[in-house]
């Protein structure tokens, strides 16, 4: 597996970034002109089409969405235990959500110093990711 760093930790699936959701917006853009252009004798199928459309696109939204809202808590309690184990201390109660999920790339090495420096200056996720020398891969995300 190749190496994560600040450039290519992102993941994107092709299956479901691409594939999956241009599919909804077709079908749904399509459903909305078929609505549209109907007939009065097929509306009541013409609107069921957009009904359905609508209703996958905010599965397949939602979907994504609670995945990831579990994933966050997932790593804000495993950063808080690595944390601990590393200081004996849970981590400051001033860090974001957002902020503990760009630590946990940091290597054991610079972490303790990385979240405190995240909490003295206020660092983004994106800041704290950048600055991140030695690089941690997380390859079991969502």
């Amino acid at each position: 597996m190749k190496n994560q760093n600040y450039s290519n930790h992102r993941l994107f699936v092709p299956g479901y970034h691409y594939f999956t959701l241009l599919g909804i917006m077709i079908l749904l853009i399509g459903s909305i002109v078929n609505l549209v252009k109907s007939s009065h004798d097929n509306m009541y199928s013409a609107s069921l089409l957009v009904l359905g459309s609508l209703l996958l696109f905010f599965t397949a939204f939602y979907a994504r969405g609670f995945a990831l809202k579990a994933q966050d808590r997932a790593i804000c309690a495993q950063e808080n235990f690595r944390h601990f184990i590393l200081t004996k201390k849970v981590l400051p109660e001033e860090l974001s959500v957002r902020q503990i999920i760009g630590l946990r790339f940091a290597s054991d090495e610079e972490f303790p110093a990385l979240v405190e420096k995240a909490v003295n200056e206020k660092m983004t996720e994106n800041e704290i990711k950048k600055s991140i020398k030695n690089w941690k891969g997380d390859y079991y995300r969502v």
